[in-house]
């Protein structure tokens, strides 16, 4: 089953937040808003506005506000994918030359910072100092982990918790708002919203574990980029801290840079699948799914709670 057919009850309010991500990356400069297409039609699984949108159906569901949310949300990680392809020196997005390859560092970073300035203009059209406090911590949280994305490259002594708490700034923390957002949005009461962070939360951790396993485990086709890309550009991921527990393999590992060729990256991921960290990846994935779903039977009855149920079991045992 593919995500898009799980969005199928509320494909009319995607569509429309679909049509309005075109109108927000337009832009008087043909440059930022050619870069920032290209972006946009790179296409994407719109979790963030999903999350959003189903965590307002546990109170007041008001297209007109929780469409402002679902943007501001999906925007900032739009533009955080762009930063990111800089941090990274990254060719290729989902298959497609990132903007910094096309054009050059400097437009992906001003598109970057483009998008995310969009993103709080549409926050401005909700009154909410609650949500404008939330969004910008997360944002600054955000912001510290790009930062210590880059200092913590290539280092392959790091304990797991650094590694934990980095995924939770990159990933699972947008996820976390964006259900929180998306229930205060909905006038939600404050132990909906915080169940609900917590749910994002865990389910963030999960999906990006998930993703890291996918980097040694999927084809170049599938990821639209290199088997064990991540490993290469210094990103130091939860399969390989725990194939270094074994010293021989470690030896290998520490030897990686970018100048690593496809072949020797492949003799490594076999390294890496070998030491069984593959399977110990995905047991801790699962812990988290698994207290996910456990928060998810906390909530009251609301016809959000199966296609929750639904999308968290399909990011458990995505392949790609």
């Amino acid at each position: 089953m593919k995500l898009t057919w799980l969005y199928r009850n509320f494909k009319s309010d995607l569509d429309l937040i679909e049509k309005e991500l075109e109108e927000a990356v337009s832009s008087n400069s043909e440059l930022v808003e050619n870069a920032s297409f290209k972006l946009l039609k790179a296409g994407g699984k719109r979790i963030r506005p999903v999350f959003v949108l189903l965590s307002a159906k546990f109170g007041d569901y008001r297209i007109e506000t929780v469409k402002n949310v679902a943007m501001a949300l999906e925007l900032i990680h739009m533009a955080s994918l762009v930063h990111d392809d800089v941090i990274d020196d990254a060719n290729m997005r989902r298959g497609l030359p990132t903007i910094n390859y096309i054009w050059d560092e400097r437009v992906a970073m001003y598109t970057g910072d483009y998008i995310l300035a969009r993103s709080l203009e549409y926050m401005t059209d909700i009154p909410n100092p609650l949500l404008h406090k939330k969004l910008s911590k997360a944002i600054v949280e955000v912001c510290i982990g790009e930062i210590e994305q880059i200092k913590d490259k290539y280092w392959f002594d790091q304990p797991l918790r650094n590694y934990l708490r980095r995924i939770k700034r990159k990933t699972a923390l947008l996820i976390a708002v964006s259900c929180e957002l998306g229930a205060i949005a909905g006038n939600t009461e404050e132990s909906i919203y915080r169940r609900l962070y917590r749910f994002g939360y865990f389910i963030g951790m999960s999906y990006q574990i998930t993703d890291d396993i996918l980097d040694f485990t999927s084809s170049e086709e599938e990821l639209g980029k290199p088997a064990g890309d991540d490993l290469r550009q210094g990103n130091v991921t939860l399969p390989a801290l725990y194939a270094m527990r074994d010293p021989q393999v470690k030896a290998k590992i520490e030897k990686v840079s970018h100048k690593t060729d496809k072949e020797e990256m492949s003799r490594i991921i076999k390294l890496i699948k070998d030491t069984g960290a593959i399977e110990q990846s995905h047991q801790l994935s699962r812990r988290y799914l698994d207290k996910a779903l456990g928060i998810l039977e906390e909530l009251p009855e609301s016809k959000a709670k199966r296609p929750l149920k639904e999308i968290a079991n399909y990011i458990g045992r995505r392949r790609y």
